[in-house]
């Protein structure tokens, strides 16, 4: 009898070590309450690192603590269904794309898959790691290629002044859930690429997510020269020489990799134009087969998509003539060409001779098809980009589509109320959260009273205000002020609205204290409390962003908005989930048409908040005028400075006239019923919509399988 636990136990050690290293944990809350109980302070400490955890815990402890039997019935619980999820067979994709006989190589400089991986640094990466996710609970075939950041994204902190202060942190790699990638005899796969007259070897480390897997590619190797071992230190870390040089590796060392491993993808998805560099290497390839330079480009474009996620300029990538001549003089004739002829070719101009290459035109050249990320989007980036599709005779006609971004519903879905959900609707609820006729049927006010959903939103404010006095004890014991009053600062009872998100200029933060007198007066009405919490982190180079940031740690210090205007440093996956779930409203108020899709307001529907934007983006196209509110109407002055000024009035308005009345609004048992009701409709409406489950499929159908 001993000895049979004895081997059980030995199969429940194997498998939570097993799961820790594959981050199917990190959208599974009961998987995560195993890892938090085995050591709640190493959890806490790691930011919620279950590799960590696991390499912390003895062997010994662990198996006396497999010993409760009520604890290993549960790990046996989740292990199980670890188990059925990766052998499952009969996934949506086995069913609907059939067509899909190879994987997806996913290309993307940052993935946001958990905050314990700081491999990300905002919207970007965030969208990356929901579609990893949605890709594995499809069933889809994917790789994702990234590079391994050993210092990740900066953390955060705010300087006495406001000022923000950058520091980088290296990650340990034998804490991370990541293996390297290696030959059939156990050696590291090691391959290189070619920058100026160096060249760069990397090899690359595995993080299972689900059934994806990502591949991260590593420069630090004691072969290279010291400026290239630093190449994948910083997320979108220094200058252009920096950048262009983690760009060839992205692109052009992840088809390498790719290779090496025996791996040939059906499509090639660029993310962004980041990773453009990988149509020479493709190039490259189809031209030493022997084929013609016109049909190997054609070979190289009926394998390839793009997605832009930016109207904005500056979020495309540029670099000038002369560092493209120092990095490809010596192996541009490797693509059929010269390298001024590989510059004209990225040249948004063809006939500017100032016109530097740019990695949004190699991308869309080079892309069998473009999409954007929002129907609006779609028809800026056709307005933006219509000079490179000549025989395009309008608008309309040029070929940029869009797929509008989603997000991993059980990625942001708090566990409280992953708990009602489940309480209230069955266990099962997650598997039918894109089915609008489920909501439909599963908000009726028969099967979850008003009172149950206001019960749970009061739960998710006290949370979210709960963690932010603590957070914000801790920031200000840094600096050795007096924390006494950051105990009891923020209330409970009052409507509270968030802003969070980076903190570019065209996003506006500030744009709610324009109106500055009248905004004091909706902040002290006694009868009516408002308070909102903003967090964000600015470019390091982004001097104005940071101004935005200090201009709010001012008003936080304002002595009629203390502890109702809060700014919480260094946002990360853990923070904004705690916003997401805790905020009553979900302010955005982006210059339009700048902001391509924002998600982030798309992540507070499945937990009962609301949002409150202006026409951009993905609200542009959700909002029915019964689910949330908008700031002003489906249009925009041309000029931004009028623009600012009216959207400032719109905010104040929609704020003042319609969306604390209706909070406020309570009949004799204190229940806000039309805000239920809206609440109610946003849910039915926006969750089943507005997923990366369906954003997925859609690029499968449009894009993956055409």
């Amino acid at each position: 009898m001993a000895k049979q636990r004895s081997s059980s136990v030995q199969s429940l050690m194997e498998g939570l070590s097993a799961l820790s290293r594959n981050l199917w944990w990190a959208w599974h809350t009961n998987a995560q309450s195993i890892f938090r109980e085995l050591s709640p302070q190493v959890w806490e400490r790691t930011n919620h690192n279950a590799s960590w955890l696991m390499a912390d815990i003895s062997e010994k402890e662990l198996r006396a603590r497999l010993g409760d039997a009520e604890f290993a019935a549960r790990v046996t619980s989740v292990l199980d269904e670890f188990d059925a999820y990766m052998k499952n067979t009969k996934t949506w994709a086995a069913a609907n794309a059939k067509g899909l006989k190879k994987p997806v190589a996913y290309f993307s400089a940052e993935f946001g898959l958990h905050e314990s991986v700081r491999i990300y640094s905002g919207g970007l990466g965030i969208l990356a790691g929901d579609h990893t996710k949605s890709a594995s609970d499809l069933g889809v075939p994917f790789y994702g290629i990234s590079l391994f950041y050993r210092e990740g994204y900066f953390e955060q902190r705010i300087s006495v002044d406001g000022w923000q202060q950058e520091q980088y942190l290296s990650i340990d790699m034998n804490r991370q859930p990541t293996d390297l990638v290696v030959d059939a005899q156990g050696n590291p796969i090691v391959c290189s690429v070619q920058i100026g007259f160096s060249t760069v070897n990397f090899v690359a480390r595995r993080l299972r997510v689900g059934r994806s897997t990502i591949l991260l590619l590593d420069t630090n190797l004691p072969e290279n020269e010291e400026r290239y071992r630093s190449i994948t230190a910083h997320v979108y870390g220094g200058d252009s020489t920096t950048r262009i040089a983690q760009e060839i590796v992205l692109g052009i060392g992840g088809v390498r990799m790719l290779r090496a491993m025996g791996v040939t993808p059906a499509v090639y998805h660029m993310n962004e134009g980041h990773s453009a560099f990988l149509t020479l290497e493709l190039l490259r390839e189809n031209i030493a087969k022997g084929l013609p330079k016109e049909k190997a480009m054609k070979a190289v474009i009926d394998e390839c998509i793009f997605t832009t996620h930016t109207p904005v300029p500056a979020g495309h990538d540029r670099f000038s003539n002369d560092l493209m001549r120092f990095v490809f003089e010596h192996q541009v004739r490797q693509y059929g060409m010269t390298v001024d002829e590989l510059i004209h070719f990225g040249k948004e101009h063809a006939g500017n001779p100032n016109d530097i290459f740019c990695m949004t035109v190699l991308a869309m050249k080079m892309s069998r098809s473009a999409n954007g990320v929002s129907e609006l989007h779609g028809h800026v980036s056709r307005e933006m980009w219509q000079h490179l599709y000549p025989k395009a005779k309008s608008v309309d006609a040029v070929p940029i589509g869009h797929i509008t971004n989603g997000i991993h519903v059980e990625s942001w879905v708090s566990e409280r109320t992953n708990a009602f959900w489940s309480a209230k609707l069955g266990p099962d609820w997650n598997k039918h959260f894109t089915e609008p006729k489920y909501w439909k049927k599963a908000l009726d006010p028969k099967n979850i009273s008003d009172e149950e959903l206001w019960a749970l939103r009061y739960n998710l404010r006290r949370q979210l205000i709960e963690f932010a006095r603590h957070r914000l004890h801790e920031q200000h014991a840094r600096y050795g002020n007096g924390t006494a009053a950051y105990d009891t600062i923020l209330d409970p009872n009052a409507l509270t609205i968030c802003f969070a998100r980076r903190f570019a200029t065209y996003k506006r933060a500030p744009l709610i204290f324009t109106h500055f007198e009248k905004i004091l007066s909706v902040f002290n009405a006694m009868e009516r409390p408002v308070q909102v919490i903003f967090a964000g982190k600015a470019h390091p180079r982004d001097d104005e962003g940071k101004k935005f940031i200090q201009r709010i740690i001012e008003i936080t210090k304002h002595p009629n908005l203390f502890g109702k205007v809060i700014f919480l440093e260094n946002y990360d996956m853990n923070l904004a989930r705690y916003l997401v779930s805790g905020a009553d409203v979900w302010l955005n108020n982006p210059r339009r048409p700048l902001e391509a899709s924002g998600t982030s307001g798309q992540k507070v529907g499945i937990n009962g908040g609301m949002n409150c934007s202006i026409m951009d983006g993905w609200w542009r196209e959700g909002y029915d005028g019964k689910n949330g509110w908008s700031i002003g109407g489906d249009e925009q002055p041309a000029d931004a400075h009028v623009q600012d000024t009216q959207d400032s009035q719109f905010l104040y308005e929609v704020l003042s006239q319609q969306v604390i009345p209706e909070f406020y609004d309570r009949d004799a048992n204190g229940i806000p019923r039309a805000w239920i009701k809206r609440m109610r409709h946003a849910i039915a409406t926006l969750v089943p919509e507005y997923s990366t489950h369906r954003m997925v499929a859609e690029y499968v159908k449009k894009y993956y399988t055409a």
